[in-house]
């Protein structure tokens, strides 16, 4: 598969009787950021454990570029793993914990300090490099343990909940932290149940349940309800218009989402050329169309339209 940096093949993960991954399968391109969502239990954490190598699949196979991922040391440092809760040296100030790590991957001694003034800055957090991590808020552990995964420079990056804890601000700059790293050509999966966020920093969404992939497909095709044809329209009228719903309702192809008052939102299984066509057979059918556009969704509603109820 051209481009593809990091990719899962048929994974299967048991933990006694239960099936955390299910003959999952998962590609991801350089410059891809895939947010990775579903509910409790879904498997989330388990494949990105599985894609990093802590966790080995009972079947199937992870490679890296292109490569069988092994218990290989060079291989194994091109992927960077945040779990939710970072395991830190808390005695440790932010930048002897960083040295620390720096070493354990043989970085060279000058090298090290200049990735850290680096990533330190990236994650700002460079005012708070003498203080001890005991010290610190959890939003912050967060970023140290993204610092952390990121020195080495992996080309595949792993993070479950990385906004956990970040307040509004610290949300805003971590999305462009994001941006930032996408246009580095690093291939980024994220778990995350912060939706609203996602569609801003995600190159595609991915959805899991029950250790299955239910779908993945890019940001746009979630929110602009085009996947398998089907696309959202938003229509209104100058007037009240008697029995809207079931008029609507009538036309091959619609799918009524909302009714309120004069406007109306639907999806329509034809391409997006045939929406002149549609627009027409409105009009003719004595409709008072006043605006007829494409209308977005958002991820919350393209997700539960999966019928997956509950988001972590």
């Amino acid at each position: 598969m051209a481009g593809v940096i990091l990719h899962g093949r048929e994974l299967s993960v048991r933990f006694g009787k239960t099936r955390a991954l299910s003959g999952l399968s998962i590609a991801v391109e350089s410059g891809q950021l895939v947010g990775l969502i579903g509910p409790n239990g879904a498997g989330k954490t388990t494949l990105l454990r599985t894609l990093c190598g802590l966790q080995r699949p009972h079947t199937g196979q992870v490679l890296i570029h292109g490569q069988p991922l092994p218990e290989d040391r060079e291989l194994l440092r091109q992927i960077g793993f945040t779990p939710d809760t970072p395991p830190v040296y808390e005695q440790l100030s932010l930048r002897d914990y960083l040295r620390f790590i720096g070493r354990g991957y043989d970085l060279p001694k000058p090298e090290i300090e200049d990735r850290i003034d680096f990533w330190l800055e990236q994650l700002w957090l460079r005012e708070k490099a003498a203080d001890k991590i005991k010290t610190l808020s959890r939003g912050m552990r967060q970023r140290i343990g993204i610092a952390r995964t990121m020195l080495p420079n992996p080309s595949i990056v792993l993070l479950d909940e990385p906004a956990a804890g970040l307040d509004p601000a610290g949300r805003a700059a971590f999305r462009q932290f994001l941006i930032t790293l996408r246009e580095q050509g690093k291939a980024i999966i994220i778990s995350s149940h912060i939706l609203a966020d996602m569609d801003q920093y995600c190159s595609h969404i991915a959805i899991m349940s029950a250790g299955t992939l239910l779908r993945m497909d890019t940001v746009s095709a979630f929110t602009n309800g085009h996947a398998d044809n089907l696309r959202r329209y938003a229509i209104s009228f100058s007037r009240s218009v008697g029995d809207l719903r079931r008029r609507l309702t009538e036309i091959t192809g619609l799918d009524i989402v909302t009714v309120d008052g004069e406007r109306a939102e639907f999806t329509y299984s034809g391409q997006r050329e045939h929406a002149a066509d549609l627009l027409a057979l409105l009009v003719k059918q004595g409709l008072p169309v006043a605006s007829f556009a494409p209308a977005e969704m958002d991820l919350e509603q393209a997700y539960l339209q999966t019928g997956i109820r509950q988001v972590d």
